[in-house]
């Protein structure tokens, strides 16, 4: 006689829908509280887990809407090349898309982002070229030599996350609408960095345009100038930072006319003790974007007690373990954890 658990078993395998392949596995990531981060504050504050995406960050999403744009327009052939610029994660969300979609991709990178992606984009099988860390007003810098590579590459796109709103607007069609739903009509106000300002415009248009009050709030790293842009209208960078892939210095077209009410800066240290403190307390191992993300979620203060408030948990704390999560790292930044609750806040 059959086993009536088995048999119930393969039917509701069959029945279960399944997504189409790496590129179907994007986006509706969940929502998870941080239960003691929202007693502490008395707002109930909410981070989109976008670590949880099949590339494993949140860039995996400007990716897909970047190559099918590409493919959409025609740009991109069978058999074509992609090749980005990146401090690693759009990279490593263009390389999986490609291998996915039968690209091949060249990424360049500066020389001072964590070796772990350095390590995952060889892994996934991306020519990497790895280029000193020069600013953008240098022709040196990573975003220029990308630039140059496409322009001489047969068949290649250049993805140029910074200036295609293909980015913006993936995240204005999915994430947004996301957050909207996934709240319910509780949401009072979404906070987050901007590395090309892709997440923090696609999101805060969508939100704006189902309720514009809903307020859209910059997290904004030292060394970054927006800031500065937001607060007086002024390209003004002060101070520095370790942050990796946030934080720029000028206007980009994703950026530009974004709905961002106001803005707050986190410097290294509360970063630092904020990844720490969630990989403690809530059990979230992240990355150091996300836990800039989280502390800036501190301007929930000057909402309403009880105001629900979203931000993104761009990636895990894997692709940082050398660097944010290793005792030498830690001490030669003079960054080394001390607070035992959250008065670094």
């Amino acid at each position: 006689m059959a086993n009536p658990s088995l048999s119930t078993s393969s039917t509701s395998t069959s029945s279960t829908s399944a997504a189409d392949g790496f590129v179907g596995a994007i986006g509706n990531t969940p929502l998870i509280e941080l239960p003691k981060l929202s007693a502490a504050v008395g707002r109930r504050i909410l981070g989109k887990a976008e670590f949880l995406n099949p590339g494993g960050s949140v860039k995996d999403r400007a990716a897909r809407g970047i190559v099918e744009d590409f493919e959409v327009r025609g740009l991109l052939e069978p058999g074509g090349v992609i090749v980005e610029g990146t401090a690693g994660n759009t990279g490593i969300g263009l390389a999986l898309v490609g291998n996915a979609r039968g690209y091949r991709t060249i990424i360049v990178m500066p020389d001072d982002q964590a070796p772990e992606k350095y390590g995952l984009l060889r892994t996934y099988g991306a020519e990497l070229h790895v280029v000193p860390a020069a600013p953008y007003t240098n022709q040196a810098n990573y975003y220029h030599e990308a630039r140059r590579i496409a322009e001489a590459t047969p068949g290649a796109v250049w993805a140029n996350q910074f200036e295609n709103t293909a980015n913006r607007d993936a995240h204005e069609r999915t994430t947004g609408p996301e957050i909207l739903a996934q709240t319910g009509g509780t949401l009072r106000a979404f906070v987050a960095a901007a590395g090309t300002g892709g997440t923090i415009a696609g999101v805060g248009r969508a939100l704006k345009a189902h309720d514009p009050s809903i307020r859209v709030v910059l997290a904004d790293p030292y060394g970054s100038a927006l800031f500065s842009y937001v607060t007086t209208g002024e390209l003004v960078a002060e101070g520095d930072s370790n942050a990796e892939g946030i934080g720029i210095k000028r206007i980009v077209a994703n950026f530009a006319g974004a709905p961002v009410d106001d803005a707050l800066r986190v410097d290294d240290r509360t970063l630092t003790e904020m990844a720490h403190w969630l990989v403690r307390e809530e059990g979230l191992f992240v990355g150091g974007s996300a836990a800039l993300n989280v502390a800036a979620a501190r301007y929930s203060r000057t909402l309403p007690a009880g105001s629900t408030v979203v931000t993104i948990l761009c990636d895990g704390g894997e692709r940082y373990r050398s660097r944010l999560y290793d005792d030498a790292w830690l001490r030669e930044n003079d960054v080394v954890p001390q607070a035992k609750d959250l008065e670094f806040l």
